[in-house]
């Protein structure tokens, strides 16, 4: 037994004399998944190879053997000599780092496939080095608020998908207060809850309160699943402050007015005594409270750093377009970079970046949340009008590496925002890192491929015209994605057959 650099003791074989300078970790068992047109990969036991694979907590030399959709072991060091017997795809120089994971997507079916939709969704997303997304409640129709609508998605997403697929469940007034509801769905699958502080904009998914969202976590903790929540609220003593048409609705100012930073601030606040119940002793030990898309690098922020220092259970993401885009770069009229929350100024996007960097914020995800392209009104420009939502997903792992360079973040602090933390908010124990035993869920990118999103990039969501990245020059190219052995996408092409997993909790 060898310790490895997290402190975990893994098996090692003992190899050649001649091959000393490898060590090999293996799993003890592996099983078989996929089938006709699956992989474009004629083989579903091989190796993949670079001279930078992340894992063990390391970057350098490795081999990864890959048998029936698991990691079957990693030959760590000088491989070249050692993987002579089953075929091998050495990648050279390129990354070869855990797929990413995705914990808050939309992909709008049933009821919004001309938003989105499975299908095109998973391409996107295996073609940016995503192998496992985690789908919102909300957007498709009928939200998935019950056993039954949960069913409905889940026949929708049936032989569409190009990676895994798991789905959270709506925490709504309707179902807040019932406990045997809840259950019902949560025995059904979903992996957790989310809810929202404010109007969602769709009309089956309204908001809840903290009375809500506190009696939803006494039924989450017996299960030992995460309550992820849309942290707006209209603090009770603002008024109206004259957006009701004096003010340019194509002005970005305009609309950042109209969300301030006092609304994240105001939902944290509300949430104390819920956070404070997920303590240990506390009334719902074993619920998780997740912040998602923080915008608001200040007071909200702050409160967050408190509720973690006096023990309470949660944990803060943001999104790749907070982190690369600032308020003043915003064009007025262009809607496609309309958000909820919004994107604030310089200031702040460098203490989102800080904060990131210091693990104050735990993860990243795309919140990708696209819509019909008429409804974001693109050439009437109007912010407080049109639908709000980044169309990201296959361009977030780029996007977080190009303008995360100059402040100096490494494929390990990547691996742990995209990959090893959102598996752990989703209960994906054998997901989210190259370990023996996991799943063979892997990403091959390199990182100095430089190329601009032009009209010949090929673009593999429904509508590549309503992406605020559109135009912009980006590095890190992937190369190729496996899904549990499965090559899913290399060379812009993706497989002939979707047969990623739906992901159920149990």
């Amino acid at each position: 037994m060898a310790a490895s650099a997290k402190g975990r003791l893994v098996p090692v074989l003992a190899v050649a004399a001649a091959l000393a300078a490898v060590l090999l970790y293996r799993a003890p068992f592996s099983k078989s998944l996929g089938g006709e047109g699956c992989s474009l990969l004629p083989h579903d036991h091989f190796w993949i190879a670079s001279e930078r694979v992340v894992t063990l907590g390391r970057v350098g030399p490795a081999a990864v053997e890959v048998k029936g959709g698991l990691i079957n072991a990693i030959a760590v060091g000088d491989y070249r000599n050692f993987v002579l017997r089953r075929p091998l795809l050495d990648y050279g120089d390129a990354v070869i780092m855990p797929g990413l994971i995705d914990v808050h997507a939309h992909l709008d079916e049933p009821g919004r496939e001309e938003w989105e939709g499975f299908s095109t969704g998973t391409r996107a997303a295996a073609a940016g080095g995503i192998t496992t997304l985690v789908d919102m409640p909300l957007n498709s129709f009928p939200s998935t608020v019950s056993e039954e609508t949960l069913k409905l998605k889940l026949e929708a997403a049936r032989d569409k998908l190009f990676v895994d697929v798991g789905f959270w469940g709506g925490l709504v007034p309707e179902n807040a207060f019932n406990p045997s509801a809840l259950e019902s769905l949560l025995n059904a699958g979903v992996l957790g809850l989310k809810s929202f502080m404010c109007p969602s904009g769709i009309n089956d998914f309204p908001m809840t309160n903290s009375t809500h969202i506190e009696e939803g976590l006494v039924t989450l903790a017996k299960y030992q699943r995460p309550l992820l929540i849309h942290a707006e609220r209209i603090p009770d003593d603002e008024d109206d402050d004259g957006l009701d048409g004096e003010l340019d609705p194509r002005s970005y100012a305009t609309y950042l007015k109209s969300r301030p930073p006092a609304w994240e601030e105001s939902a944290i606040r509300d949430l104390q005594r819920a956070m404070k119940d997920t303590e240990a002793g506390g009334r719902s030990e074993g619920a998780h409270i997740h912040i998602v898309h923080l915008s608001d690098a200040k007071a909200s922020l702050e409160l967050m750093k408190d509720a973690k220092r006096t023990g309470a259970s949660v944990t803060v993401e943001t999104c790749p377009h907070y982190l690369a885009f600032s308020a003043d770069e915003v064009p007025d009229g262009d809607t496609r970079f309309k958000c909820a929350p919004p994107i604030r100024d310089g200031m702040n996007r460098e203490n989102l970046w800080k904060a990131l960097l210091d693990g104050h914020i735990d993860m990243l995800s795309s919140d990708h949340s696209p819509s019909a392209p008429d409804l974001k009104l693109m050439e009437e420009g109007n912010f407080l009008k049109a639908w709000g939502g980044i169309s990201s997903l296959q361009f977030v792992l780029p996007v977080t590496w190009s303008y995360g360079k100059k402040y100096g973040i490494t494929l390990n602090q990547l691996a742990a925002w995209w990959s090893e933390n959102p598996a752990k908010l989703a209960g994906q124990k054998n997901k989210g890192a190259i370990l023996p035993g996991y799943h063979a869920d892997i990403v091959v990118w390199k990182p100095e491929a430089q190329f601009e999103l032009d009209d010949s990039h090929s673009v593999y969501h429904k509508h590549r015209n309503i992406s605020a990245y559109l135009g912009k020059e980006l590095s890190g190219k992937v190369l190729s994605t496996f899904v549990r052995g499965n090559l899913v996408f290399a060379e812009d092409k993706h497989a002939k057959a979707a047969c990623g997993a739906t992901i159920l909790a149990k």
